[in-house]
């Protein structure tokens, strides 16, 4: 008998990057503003050039701007930037707010003597969270101006941004971020606003569902739940609010990718959603993730399995995201939901 063929083993090796941030991707940055008051706010992603980009809507519930564009087939090949808002509809006029510093910027896709900034968007719905709706006129447009001035390669998770009033299904949600740096030098994050109806954290609320894929003590360092069958009774404290939820997220690279393959990586990232909140991907969930590449490192022309790599990363960066999003959740007056912080209580 001869020798019996054994496959060739695949490893993949990952690190965080020195931020744990989306922005540890070279040339991305981020932008917070929020009004506590409203228990609203607006979140940023942009860079001193275009970048490619794509998107995944895998909920059933999703509010968007200019995500058609995005589609591998259709003409634009690279956009300004993009937002995460809260605000329901009313929070997809932050990007208009954003669209006009960039075109004061001098910024956008040049069309003879005009230019026009390209401003994806993705909102979360917020306002039945404690907040004051009351207002008179939509504060949002200003919002995502002022993101857009605060972008930087440092800024606030948790209670900040687009998470500033998120409630997942038991918990307080938030603005998460994290990343990695493959092997081969590429680097791969997510930022996420989590606000979905399902839960974050196991029965009890002191363990992640996404626990396996913690790096040190991201999100307390707690470890998986030890119970098993898991799942299998559901609890939310938002069911009562339907089309009241949403996870919206961005994974970035600086692997050079083209939209087809942006695209593919939107899809891959989803499962970090599917990793972190139980359920996921619901009728009253607007589940969406943009993919970005900076397009500043060329794949591995030796790798055919370069985008598996990142694919497979982005979605591990997402479910970690979505973890320290909660984890990182501070308490606010008329808040409706308590925080992971103080005991779940």
């Amino acid at each position: 008998m001869g020798t019996p063929w054994k496959a060739p083993v695949m490893r993949l090796q990952m690190q965080p990057g020195p931020r744990n941030l989306i922005t540890d991707v070279p040339g991305l940055l981020v932008g917070n503003a929020e009004d506590a008051g409203l228990k609203s706010g607006v979140t940023v992603l942009t860079s001193a050039t275009p970048f490619a980009a794509s998107v995944a809507v895998l909920g059933g519930a999703p509010g968007t701007r200019e995500t058609d564009l995005l589609a591998p087939e259709n003409s634009v090949g690279a956009v300004d930037a993009l937002v995460l808002s809260g605000g329901s509809a009313f929070g997809l006029d932050a990007a208009s707010g954003v669209s006009d510093a960039l075109r004061e910027a001098g910024r956008g896709f040049q069309v003879g003597p005009a230019r026009v900034p390209l401003v994806p968007a993705a909102i979360l719905f917020d306002l039945l969270n404690g907040g004051a709706k009351d207002w008179q006129t939509n504060p949002y447009p200003a919002l995502g101006r002022a993101a857009f001035a605060a972008a930087a390669e440092e800024f606030r998770l948790g209670s900040a941004g687009a998470g500033t009033g998120a409630l997942t299904g038991m918990l307080k949600g938030g603005l998460g971020s994290a990343s990695f740096r493959l092997a081969s030098g590429v680097t791969v994050g997510a930022l996420v606003a989590a606000n979905p109806v399902g839960s974050v954290t196991t029965p009890g609320e002191r363990h992640f569902w996404a626990a396996p894929f913690e790096q040190g003590d991201e999100f307390g360092g707690l470890g998986p739940d030890p119970r098993a069958g898991l799942g299998t009774a559901f609890e939310s404290r938002k069911m009562g609010s339907a089309r009241a939820n949403t996870t919206i997220a961005i994974v970035a690279t600086d692997a050079a990718l083209s939209k087809a393959e942006c695209k593919r990586l939107a899809i891959a990232a989803h499962d970090g959603i599917a990793r972190a909140v139980v359920p996921a991907h619901t009728p009253h969930d607007g589940d969406l993730v943009f993919s970005v590449s900076t397009g500043a490192r060329p794949l591995p022309a030796d790798d055919p399995m370069a985008l598996f790599g990142i694919g497979h990363a982005a979605a591990l960066c997402l479910a970690r995201a979505i973890a320290r999003a909660v984890y990182l959740a501070e308490p606010a007056p008329n808040d409706r939901l308590p925080c992971w912080r103080n005991g779940g209580a």
